[in-house]
């Protein structure tokens, strides 16, 4: 199923404020600086065009996982403003041990939005795929109940009871509480 443009650019909307929040948030509290403004401006456009050429189709959760990935690097260096770029600097400026730390920390909070973002775009999908299937192929409606028949009268012969049975009496039912 392809996406149109009005449903490709609310996805890629999407994904570009995710990406580029999670990255300016992280960037603040890991200890550097507030972005600047014309560094969001520049990493929303980066972002939002590179993921308006991808977002003609569905993606897989490791395709979006492994674009948000790719997205967060580019953010983090352009963040880091100084021209040495914020991932080179932080590497080498810190211990092995906070450098992994702050690394483990960004993977991990990028790992996680990416498998919301997917669970977001199956859920889009599934919903534009019932859509379309309720739009293409509707369901007839009901035909109107018939008003049932009458239930034929049968009438039976009566059959002339057995002389020799003629004072007894049956009593077939359940029992009588006692």
């Amino acid at each position: 199923m392809r996406a149109h443009l009005p449903l490709r650019l609310i996805r890629t909307t999407a994904f570009a404020a995710v990406c580029v929040l999670l990255a300016a948030l992280a960037h603040w509290l890991s200890g550097g600086a507030r972005p600047e403004p014309w560094a969001l401006t520049a990493g929303v456009l980066a972002v939002f065009a590179s993921a308006a050429a991808l977002s003609g189709r569905e993606r897989s959760p490791a395709q979006v996982a492994c674009l948000l990935v790719a997205a967060q690097l580019g953010l983090h260096e352009l963040f880091g403003g100084d021209g040495t770029g914020y991932v080179a600097a932080h590497l080498h400026g810190q211990g092995l041990g906070e450098a992994l730390g702050m690394l483990t920390a960004h993977l991990t909070a990028t790992l996680l939005t990416g498998w919301w973002l997917a669970r977001g775009e199956s859920a889009l999908w599934a919903l534009l795929r019932r859509l379309a299937r309720r739009l293409l192929f509707p369901r007839p409606a009901p035909a109107p109940a018939a008003a049932r028949p009458l239930a034929p009268v049968v009438r039976a012969r009566a059959v002339p009871p057995d002389p020799a049975l003629r004072h007894s009496l049956a009593r077939r039912g359940p029992p009588l509480p006692a």
